[in-house]
């Protein structure tokens, strides 16, 4: 289903399972899950116009929104997705499809009771992994300190990515809006930049 808004449109795909259709393996394709209202996302989308950007969120009032910025800012290279983040990276996206997946300052869900609706745990961990090109950069941020340390825990234990310090080095300066906003009230905002891991089998023993 697509939902055209002004002179741009919104690709839904919450609810199917056709897979999302997948650039050819020499363009570069960057995911913003979660992008809110769009600044970061269509900062990227600006400053990178040879790299195809993923705008997607569950929200479609902040969808229409992002909607009008790249109908103002004429970008042809921003596609805007409606999905929930689990399906959308869990079933929708083909293998090895990504260079890049930004997950900016999702909720925290604090409380310790809420803490499994946290978007990014074990299992999703190994999504983020499927659908990342060899060498594709994971990149997560949050306001809240014990999430952002769970987070790192968590991808430092599954042993499926390494430490990429520069893997956001030519887009630390854009920002998204929740980190906008957190920053404005003296927040502080902390960044995870991690590269796919694949273990190197050659010297693995056949059986």
């Amino acid at each position: 289903m697509t939902e055209h808004a002004e002179d741009g449109e919104i690709l839904f795909h919450t609810g199917t399972y056709e897979l999302f259709p997948k650039f050819a393996d020499d363009v570069c394709v960057e995911l913003d899950l979660g992008c809110g209202v769009g600044s970061f996302t269509c900062l990227l989308a600006e400053k990178f116009p040879d790299r195809q950007i993923i705008a997607a969120d569950v929200m479609v009032g902040r969808l229409r929104k992002v909607v009008k910025r790249v109908c103002r800012a004429k970008l042809q290279n921003l596609t805007v997705v409606r999905s929930e983040a689990r399906h959308f990276v869990g079933v929708m996206l083909p293998d090895r499809s990504l260079d890049r997946l930004h997950i900016l300052c999702p909720d925290p869900w604090p409380k310790n009771r809420h803490s499994g609706n946290r978007l990014v745990s074990s299992d999703f961990a190994a999504q983020i992994f499927r659908v990342l090109k060899p060498e594709g950069i994971f990149h997560f941020s949050s306001d809240d300190a014990p999430y952002f340390d769970a987070v790192s825990t968590l991808i430092a234990q599954s042993g499926l990515f390494a430490a990429a310090p520069g893997g956001i080095a030519d887009c630390c300066d854009l920002k998204s809006d929740f980190e906008l906003r957190w920053l404005a009230e003296g927040k502080s905002v902390r960044h995870l930049s991690v590269r796919k891991h694949e273990p190197d089998l050659r010297n693995c023993r056949g059986h």
